[in-house]
C-alpha cells in the first residue's frame, strides 16, 4: 500500500512539475533594453503631450487679447464721409438801406463731406494702465502654468524611464532564477527516479521552480506596462 501510494504522488507530482510543460524553454535571453537618452525622452515627452499644448494655446489666446488691449485706442478714432444729392432750394435774402428782397431758386447738386472723429470715454482713459497690465498679467500666468506643466511631464518621465531600467533588470535575475530553478529541477528529477532524491526533496525542488516561474511571469508583465507607459508619455515606440 505504502509503494502504490508513494508511485502514484510521484507520477502526480512529475505531471505537475513545470519542466514537464510542452515546448517550454528556459528564459535565458537577455531582457535589458537599450533606452534613448533621457532628455531625449523627455523632450519627446513635452512635445507629445496633450496638456502641454493646450498651455501652449492658452499663451497664445493670452497674446492676441494683449494686441487687442494695445490697438484699444483705435475705436475710438475713425475716418466719416457723407454724401448727398438731390433738389435743393436756396433761399437768397439781399437787404440794403432802402429795400429788402428775396431770391429764390432750385437746383440739383451733388454734397459730400470728409472728416476725422476722435471720442475717449472717461473710463478708458482712467483704466487704461490697469487693463494693459492685467493682460499683460494673464500672458505671465498662462506661461508660468505652461513651465509647470512641462515640469510635471519632466517628473513622470524620469521616474517612468527609471521603472523602466528597474523592471529590465528584475525580469533578468528573475528568468535567471528561473533557468537555475528548472536545471535543479530536472537533475532532482532524474535523481528522484534513481531512487536517489527522497520525495519530500523532491517536492521542494518543483515548488521552487514553480515559485521561480510565477515570479518571471509576474516580472515580465510588469516590464511590459513599464514599457508601454513610457512609450504612451513619449508617443513612439521603444
Amino acid at each position: 500500500m505504502k509503494l502504490f501510494y508513494t508511485s502514484f504522488l510521484l507520477l502526480t507530482m512529475m505531471a505537475a512539475s513545470p519542466a514537464h510543460v510542452a515546448a517550454q524553454s528556459v528564459p535565458d535571453k537577455d531582457n535589458s533594453l537599450s533606452l534613448p537618452p533621457l532628455a531625449d525622452l523627455i523632450d519627446s515627452a513635452v512635445k507629445h503631450s496633450a496638456s502641454v499644448q493646450y498651455r501652449n494655446l492658452e499663451i497664445s489666446v493670452r497674446e492676441s487679447g494683449l494686441r487687442s488691449q494695445q490697438n484699444f485706442w483705435y475705436r475710438n478714432m475713425g475716418l466719416q464721409a457723407d454724401t448727398r444729392y438731390g433738389t435743393y432750394d436756396n433761399f437768397l435774402t439781399n437787404t440794403t438801406s432802402q429795400s429788402t428782397s428775396l431770391l429764390n431758386s432750385t437746383s440739383i447738386q451733388f454734397n459730400y463731406g470728409f472728416g476725422v472723429y476722435m471720442k475717449f470715454p472717461l473710463v478708458d482713459l482712467l483704466d487704461r494702465k490697469n487693463q494693459i497690465k492685467q493682460a499683460k498679467t494673464q500672458i505671465e500666468e498662462a506661461r508660468m502654468l505652461a513651465e509647470a506643466q512641462q515640469d510635471d511631464i519632466r517628473q513622470i518621465v524620469i521616474k517612468q524611464y527609471q521603472d523602466v531600467l528597474l523592471r529590465s533588470r528584475l525580469l533578468n535575475i528573475k528568468a535567471h532564477n528561473l533557468s537555475t530553478a528548472r536545471v535543479n529541477l530536472d537533475m532532482t528529477e532524474k535523481e528522484f527516479r534513481n531512487g536517489l532524491v527522497p520525495v519530500t526533496e523532491y517536492a521542494r525542488i518543483t515548488e521552487i521552480a514553480t515559485r521561480a516561474e510565477t515570479d518571471y511571469e509576474t516580472g515580465k508583465t510588469e516590464y511590459i506596462t513599464s514599457k508601454l507607459l513610457l512609450e504612451n508619455l513619449i508617443g513612439f515606440k521603444l
